[in-house]
């Protein structure tokens, strides 16, 4: 882990345990981010993006769900030995998070200017409030913001409606800011505008950022580093010029070459073949040797080892470690 991190996670293990079986969601996942960075947290459906953010924040569903391993490490800090009441002071002052569907996050009987002054209030600010409200809400672009606060979520678009999820994140001027897929709900163009907004807030505050997306488009165009993550793990990090151009994992190389290019013509677009492990009956060894094309034996019976490729750069494949 990288000495002057602002977050570090460290062998983060978050199971559920079902009738079924005991699902390994985060079974191990290693990664950091400074201050004033971005980092993409990338990796098909199901591989653990969203478990791992709640594990962060402390919010992993319960009873099934349980962090049984590891360390979050914030500012020195290892949050996984905060109690409840501990957590309330980094949940929104020190750490924020904004989820995937904004209407979701909004509650419906409340108005705009209400939901994002409870956010002050939990500092015991009790003069301004309103003008704070209008404030923050014009720092996210919402049009007329003096005359909006008083309207209620399903009055506002959904790009709206997500920008004043992020209003509320940052209203309390958070070190570290986790987006989980913002703009899931959102179409081309206004994601576009979102995502734009979230990096113009992000530098401004110098805050860290986390965004996680299946999109590595949306990544390339935000972040600094990107780490990727497959069945619970991170499989390779690093500065995202290097992963885009050069990717170590096959794992990688494969998501790579599922993004259609411009200009080139194809009767199909690329394909990695098989599934995604059952998360409770992950395989032996590496977790992806079912669906590697350059699988070895001892894939198939070790995970392989993180091996540093350079200052912020690490992949965790036996091919690497053969090169």
């Amino acid at each position: 882990m990288t000495k002057d991190a602002l977050l570090s996670v460290e062998d983060l293990k978050t199971y559920f345990f079902t009738n079924l079986g005991t699902v390994k969601a985060v079974d191990g996942a290693s990664f950091s981010v400074k201050s004033g960075e971005a980092l993409g947290l990338a990796g098909e459906s199901g591989c653990g993006k969203s478990v791992t953010c709640l594990s962060i924040i402390g919010l992993v569903p319960k009873p099934a769900g349980r962090i049984v391993g590891g360390k979050v490490v914030f500012e020195g800090e290892d949050l996984l030995t905060k109690n409840e009441k501990e957590m309330r002071h980094w949940r929104g002052k020190e750490i924020s998070m904004i989820l995937q569907d904004p209407l979701m996050s909004l509650n419906p009987v409340h108005t705009i200017g209400d939901q994002v002054a409870e956010a002050f209030r939990l500092d015991k600010i009790k003069r301004g409030v309103k003008q704070r409200v209008i404030d923050i809400l014009g720092s996210v672009k919402i049009p007329s913001a003096a005359e909006r606060i008083s309207s209620f979520p399903f009055q506002f678009s959904g790009g709206m409606r997500q920008r004043t999820v992020a209003a509320i994140a940052i209203a309390r001027s958070p070190k570290l800011l986790i987006a989980d897929e913002p703009t899931t709900s959102l179409d081309v163009t206004i994601q576009a505008q979102f995502l734009n907004l979230l990096k113009e807030i992000q530098q401004k505050n110098n805050m860290a950022l986390i965004l996680v997306s299946h999109d590595l488009s949306i990544l390339a165009g935000i972040c600094d580093r990107v780490a990727i993550m497959y069945a619970g793990r991170i499989v390779e990090s690093g500065l995202v010029k290097r992963v885009y151009e050069n990717p170590g994992h096959p794992y990688t190389q494969a998501l790579m070459q599922a993004i259609p290019k411009l200009g080139q013509k194809k009767s199909r677009l690329f394909q990695i073949e098989g599934e995604p492990p059952n998360m409770a009956r992950l395989p032996t060894g590496c977790y992806f040797h079912p669906r590697c094309y350059r699988v070895m034996d001892i894939c198939r019976i070790e995970y392989p080892p993180m091996l540093e490729m350079g200052a912020d750069d690490c992949v965790a494949c036996w091919l690497m470690k053969q090169g």
